[in-house]
């Protein structure tokens, strides 16, 4: 088979109907709908696809349960049509979470209000068939702090485990739909002449390369670098458009008293806080902290992991869980509306579309809040904004017509006999990769050097990577262990099993020794980075547990 190479053909001196700066997963979502709408479009990442605040988040795709406390309505109802079509087009990897909502006798919020609530959320999201029973709550109940009375509810919601995987998805679709997708590719400016956009000058920053291309139109669909775009453009705006929020997030093993299914509880100030069973380990979010650093240096404070184990500490004092347990901490920037003078926690999590031709800049828009289980809806609003080809409603059917629904045994089974692996990897391929998984399959069949674990703790396989490399803009091995092929987030990942999966990937991909040493040392600082090991916080758990 023929592998990728690193070399991009130049863009300088084209012209696009549409470029899209910004690779999360509402730039993605853009770019898609833009593309199957008929324009020629562009997409720009300075990092990775959905590296940046997608891959940081609480991984759950909802309407919002604590926006109705608000009287957010209508944002609500979107974002549970959302999670609907979600559900429905990406089984695979979005799938129904049953929660337990529990209030100790110190909330705020009363039992009445509560089920008015949650009855008013089923009203408007339906029920989702997630699996519940009584055993779980009284499980729970046997663990929670049992100085207090606690108020257990029940409710549905659904989970992304891996929204970078949604991401690499929706890039793959937008890039057969025509787009043109730059990952490792800075916007040093927008190009503004007579208060027109003209286009973008870029670096390609693995070749060190500038290029400029002319633009109809530009999305800076940035995030939390959005303002900064535009300072570096000279594009002047009456204020600020964003406020950004940060929100840290600690992941723990599965300790004595875990809940076996999701909570939403309250922390130590009564904030809402998930506590989340998440890829064999356990998922706690998340802090509410104003941020206007550097969106890509962003890290957990001690304070925030701090209160975050305390907050743990006060529903299953007798857990025992200490900053020691801590396996990682990460954070993210939500680029918030600019709103200095409301409480975060009452700042609407609706996305708005900036038009920038008040600010004499015409043909420019900036996207300015939104959430994951949002994006499609958001990206339909630009494309409309922006004009062309009209596209019906999202009908996306996850499966080709020669293929098989992935959620049966029997889809499985036909994978592992296709690419002669054993069932539990074609159960990951298919999990992870849902209707490319033959292609997978296919590859895999070539050699046993494709059919083998990227490391002795998973099942996941060689060939996945070199799928990554060859069909989902993959670029570097940091790009496919922490995002197409996302085992580097998993409970056993090490420093040993970067390396395993290096030589394995190299030995196929056809690198020096040089190149495969220096995509491991891509691997571990990007991780270090991304993932970080907390120092010990004094957090009096172990005098609690007593």
């Amino acid at each position: 088979m023929n592998l990728p190479s690193k070399a991009r053909p130049p863009l300088d001196g084209e012209r696009f109907q549409v470029v899209v700066i910004g690779g999360g997963i509402n730039g993605v979502a853009i770019a898609r709908e833009c593309a199957r709408g008929g324009r020629r479009t562009l997409l720009l990442e300075q990092h990775d696809f959905g590296s940046g605040t997608t891959s940081r988040s609480t991984r759950i795709i909802h309407g919002g349960l604590r926006y109705l406390e608000h009287g957010e309505i209508g944002m609500v109802r979107e974002g549970l049509r959302a999670r609907g079509r979600l559900l429905q087009e990406r089984p695979h990897l979005v799938h129904p979470v049953h929660f337990l909502l529990a209030l100790n006798d110190n909330s705020r919020r009363s039992s009445l209000a509560v089920r008015t609530g949650l009855w008013l959320y089923r009203r408007l999201g339906g029920t989702l068939g997630a699996t519940s029973s009584d055993m779980d709550k009284k499980k729970l109940e046997q663990w929670l702090d049992s100085g207090h009375q606690w108020s257990i509810f029940n409710f549905e919601d659904a989970q992304c485990e891996f929204p970078e995987r949604l991401v690499a998805e929706w890039l793959v679709e937008a890039v057969q739909a025509g787009a043109v997708a730059r990952n490792h590719t800075q916007v040093l400016a927008v190009d503004v002449i007579h208060g027109k956009v003209r286009g973008v000058l870029m670096r390609d920053l693995l070749t060190g390369k500038e290029e400029r291309i002319e633009a109809t139109w530009v999305v800076n669909a940035t995030g939390p670098w959005a303002d900064r775009l535009c300072q570096r453009s000279s594009i002047r705006t009456s204020r600020p458009m964003l406020g950004g929020v940060r929100g840290s997030h600690i992941v723990l093993p599965r300790f004595a008293g875990a809940p076996g299914t999701a909570l939403y509880a309250e922390g130590m100030d009564g904030r809402p806080i998930f506590v989340i069973p998440w890829n064999e380990q356990i998922l706690v979010g998340t802090t509410e902290i104003p941020d206007t650093s550097d969106p890509g240096k962003t890290q957990p404070t001690s304070e925030e992991i701090e209160y975050l184990l305390n907050s743990l500490a006060g529903l299953f004092p007798r857990s025992k869980i200490s900053s020691h347990d801590i396996r990682y901490a990460f954070a993210g920037i939500r680029p918030l509306p600019f709103s200095p003078k409301r409480d975060l926690s009452s700042i609407t999590r609706r996305h708005f579309l900036h038009d920038h031709t008040d600010d004499h800049v015409v043909r420019m828009l900036s996207v300015i809040g939104g959430k994951l289980t949002t994006a499609a809806d958001l990206a339909r609003d630009c494309a409309q904004k922006i004009g062309g080809r009209a596209r019906t409603a999202p009908g996306l059917a996850l499966l080709s017509d020669d293929t098989l629904d992935p959620l049966l045994d029997n889809w499985v089974l036909d994978i592992a006999q296709a690419g002669a692996v054993s069932e539990t990897s074609a159960r990951g391929i298919v999990e992870w990769h849902g209707r490319r998984a033959l292609d997978i399959a296919r590859i895999a069949l070539s050699s046993a050097d494709m059919r083998a674990p990227l490391c002795a703790h998973t099942e996941h396989i060689v060939a996945e990577a070199v799928d990554a490399f060859s069909n989902q803009c993959a670029v570097t091995l940091a790009d496919v262990l922490l995002r197409r092929v996302p085992v580097a987030w998993g409970n056993c990942w090490s420093q040993s099993c970067s390396r395993e999966a290096a030589l394995r990937v190299g030995a196929v991909m056809g690198w020096s020794d040089m190149q495969t040493a220096a995509e491991l040392e891509t691997v571990e600082v990007e991780r270090a980075a991304l993932l970080r090991k907390p120092q010990v916080v004094n957090a009096p758990l172990e005098a609690a547990a007593d």
